[in-house]
């Protein structure tokens, strides 16, 4: 891309105010975080309810980037960049794509579908790419900010793209149509993602299709629903002739038509029928989500006449798709970002980014095979290649493959090896430490290889924890506040047992202004991590005060002793207005000063510069349930005198906060300067009505380590708590009560989910394994486990078992690895 900024003025209908020269944009950004902005980047100023980029504005300036799409020019900033103002920078966003778009005529194909986009489009990448040079949609960047991002990538070298489009609701179809603009379109399977969004089925297919509105050929499977929509669609663009192209497992009439499958040894072998033909094919998955997905891309294998021995050669070399970016726990405290199935330009930058958001430690390396379809020259590929690495700040670079060791010279950091297994012989060596490494190979280096060598040794069970979710969910909160709410987040009890140190630095990106901790030691292990927000320390110990005072934590203060104690260590250290967080008690009748104490605090405090009152606070005993909201009233008025009366008293003007989760959604008018956001930050709502906005954030995973079949008479487990009626199948899964499972969850009372299907656990849950009745679930050692997350839900378990979310969510013994995701 070499664009000058001043030629976007009409393209993007914008006002131009500023001061600096018009220069050649090469970079498109939306991320503030981003390590690649600069001087020739041209940043798209994005605000929604939740998030206003324009606020990051002048760091971005402070280094070095001076062109700026806005709505609107923040203060002091106008003679000091180049600012082209919009009404809507998204909108305007969506227009530039559509105008780079348009500088391009090669084949686009674009997706859409509920399932399914992002494996196709990838193995498309794959069957097409020893033929032509591709541009494609970076991991799974489909949304009305994702999809022009994916665009805009394509530069004069690319001859084919590949862009899946996703919507949610109405009305956005039509906006991703025209910065597409496919020639070949694919429409997946229709499932019930985002049904929420749309009137019934009919309506999502109609909104579906407008992608193809322009689209001389649309593939898709045949069935009744689809059909109508397709039929009455192409008699609204009569204008455009279009061929469809269709396929299925019943209808003869589909111009693909499967008339046999079998699966055999994890493979399904088809026989198909195309222009009056039988062809043999075999697709090496068993499930029917894989087996539709290859057939897709059969039938555009098809559309680009390859003949039936490439089609065959190609498709048996299909492999899973990855299709996220995992962090993982590495050896001698390591942190490795998994991303070893894809080697682009595009998605090398994006990985970049989410090395830099997700660092845990200072040094950061990055292991890099050779980089495909990138659409330049090798010269000018790893020269890129090597800039992009310098505005990262890479500590050290691992080069593996031929041709990025033939241009070593470009990088001043890099150690080369020719193959892979010359790098895994050397990995000892290297030296790997304190460092979080980005491993980013083309799939046919195998870098899982080197992934598994460097991943920390912990047993199969995993807790995934989807850091999109954990946004999603702050926004949801975020968007109740009145403007100005402080938003403090608690992260107490190893982040409620999702994993302290990864979300806290998520939620620095998010700016929030405090993250709550239960004790000192929490604290200073964030501290510890890199993270820089203020951090209050809730239930401190006398004990901890020295430390808390070393590393800058804020405790709460909650009693007379524990106050004079901290004056006393404050004044021995010549403290001066050092934060503390002063703690009412309005009724929960746990921690804090009642009204006959508060003389004695606003006496000890009054006249003491040793030490600040940043704020004031009390907790909700009973905001979550509608019996008792009385009494949430009078705590409320009761914070309101006691509060007032050490502000009037001390002259001081503290933060006030009194809200947790559930006090956010039932208690609007008691937001004062903050709210304390816990449990629902990481997606469970005791609101039955709001926990649909919710989006889930722990999936608790495990393996089958063994399946047997017993008669009936057989007995399992400790106790002989369950008697097999009949011939039952039994399968054992690596994960027990200590790993945090309760025992009250065995002997029928819960399930976990394989293939989609429940099974019951029968008998005793163990100290490190559970068993569960498999009778009428076709599945094999090896197979994925769900303990819980969609289903079933902490919520669900914790109803069962007459407790709460909070202690299902607490209780994952942190032997259990997490792995963080987006």
């Amino acid at each position: 891309m070499s664009i000058n900024s001043k030629d976007l003025i009409s393209v993007i209908n914008a006002k131009f105010i500023g001061s600096k020269e018009a220069v050649l944009i090469d970079h498109i950004s939306i991320d503030s975080r981003s390590l690649q902005n600069g001087s020739q980047t041209l940043f798209f100023a994005l605000s929604g309810v939740n998030n206003d980029a324009h606020l990051f504005i002048p760091d971005l300036i402070e280094k070095g980037v001076q062109n700026f799409v806005v709505q609107y020019i923040p203060e002091n900033c106008t003679e000091k960049a180049n600012f082209l103002v919009v009404e809507n920078t998204l909108n305007a966003l969506q227009e530039f794509a559509g105008y780079y778009r348009n500088l391009f005529h090669f084949p686009i194909i674009g997706l859409t579908g509920s399932n399914g986009k992002t494996i196709v489009k990838e193995w498309l990448n794959f069957l097409l790419s020893p033929d032509y040079n591709i541009v494609r949609s970076p991991k799974s960047y489909n949304s009305q900010v994702g999809v022009p991002l994916s665009v805009i990538s394509i530069n004069e070298n690319h001859n084919l793209g590949i862009f899946e489009a996703g919507i949610s609701t109405v009305n956005e179809m039509a906006k991703l149509e025209k910065i597409i603009k496919p020639n070949i379109g694919i429409l997946t399977s229709i499932g019930s993602a985002h049904d929420e969004g749309f009137l019934n089925l009919v309506q999502k297919i109609d909104e579906k299709l407008l992608l193809f509105k322009d689209c001389p050929i649309i593939i898709y499977q045949k069935n009744e629903v689809v059909d109508s929509c397709l039929t009455q669609f192409v008699a609204e663009y009569m204008t455009h002739p279009r061929k469809l192209f269709s396929w299925s497992f019943t209808d003869k009439s589909a111009d693909v038509f499967v008339q046999k499958k079998e699966i055999k040894n994890d493979h399904t072998q088809i026989e198909y029928r195309y222009k009056k033909e039988n062809f043999n094919l075999e697709i090496p998955f068993s499930d029917s989500a894989s087996v539709e997905n290859a057939i897709s891309c059969l039938l555009v294998l098809l559309h680009f006449n390859y003949d039936q021995t490439t089609i065959q050669n190609r498709i048996e070399m299909l492999y899973p798709v990855q299709m996220r970016l995992e962090v993982k726990n590495g050896i001698n405290n390591c942190s490795i970002i998994d991303d070893s199935y894809s080697s682009d330009f595009q998605s090398l930058k994006i990985a970049l980014d989410f090395l830099e958001s997700q660092k845990k430690n200072a040094s950061k390396t990055v292991i890099l095979s050779d980089i495909f379809q990138s659409g330049f020259s090798n010269e000018e590929l790893y020269s890129k290649v090597a800039d992009l690495i310098a505005s990262n700040k890479i500590n050290r670079v691992i080069g593996i493959g031929e041709t990025i060791s033939a241009f070593a010279d470009k990088f001043s950091n890099i150690i080369i090896f020719p193959t892979k297994n010359e790098f895994i012989d050397a990995i000892e060596s290297l030296n790997f430490h304190n460092e979080t490494i980005l491993v980013k190979g083309a799939r046919s280096f195998h870098f899982e290889e080197i992934v598994s060598l460097l991943e920390e040794k912990t047993h199969e069970t995993v807790l995934e924890i989807n850091l999109d979710a954990i946004s999603h969910n702050f926004n949801y909160f975020k968007s109740k506040l009145a403007p100005n709410v402080k938003m403090m987040v608690m992260v107490k009890a190893f982040g409620y047992g999702n994993g302290g140190l990864e979300i806290a630095k998520l939620l620095e990106h998010h700016k929030v202004d405090y993250l709550g901790v239960a004790f000192a030691d929490e604290g200073i292990s964030l501290k510890n991590g890199g993270i820089k927000l203020p951090i209050m320390v809730l239930n401190p110990e006398s004990t901890s005060f020295p430390s808390i005072i070393q590393y800058q934590l804020e405790p709460e203060i909650y009693s007379i002793k524990g106050l004079n104690a901290f004056l006393k260590i404050a004044r021995e250290k010549n403290l001066k207005d050092f934060p503390i967080h002063i703690k009412i008690d309005t009724g929960m009748h746990r921690l804090g000063f009642e009204e006959n104490t508060l003389q004695e605090l606003i006496n000890t405090l009054k006249g003491n510069s040793t030490v600040r009152v940043q704020s004031v606070l009390s907790h909700l005993a009973t905001s979550d349930d509608p019996k008792h909201y009385d009494f949430v009233n009078q705590q409320i008025a009761l914070f309101e005198k006691l509060s007032s009366r050490l502000i009037s008293e001390l002259n001081i003007n503290p933060i006030r906060h009194i809200l947790n989760t559930s006090g956010i959604s039932n208690f609007p008018k008691a937001q004062y300067n903050m709210v304390r956001l816990g449990i629902g930050l990481y997606g469970v709502s005791n609101d039955s009505s709001e926990q649909k906005y919710l989006e889930n954030v722990g999936t608790l995973k495990s393996i089958i380590s063994q399946v047997r079949t017993i008669p009936a008479g057989d007995s399992v487990g400790y106790g002989r708590r369950f008697m097999a009626e009949k011939e039952t199948k039994i399968a054992t899964i690596p994960i027990g009560y200590a790993d945090g499972i309760a025992r009250l969850w065995g002997n029928e009372v819960g399930f976990v989910v394989i293939k989609n299907q429940k099974a019951k656990i029968v008998g005793s849950v163990c100290m490190d394994m559970l068993m569960v009745n498999v009778t009428e679930i076709d599945c094999k050692e090896g197979d994925s486990v769900i303990i819980f997350g969609e289903s079933p839900t902490v919520i669900e378990m914790a109803e069962a078992l007459k407790t709460i979310p909070y202690e299902i969510m607490t209780s994952i013994s942190q032997r259990v690895k997490r792995v963080f995701f987006r």
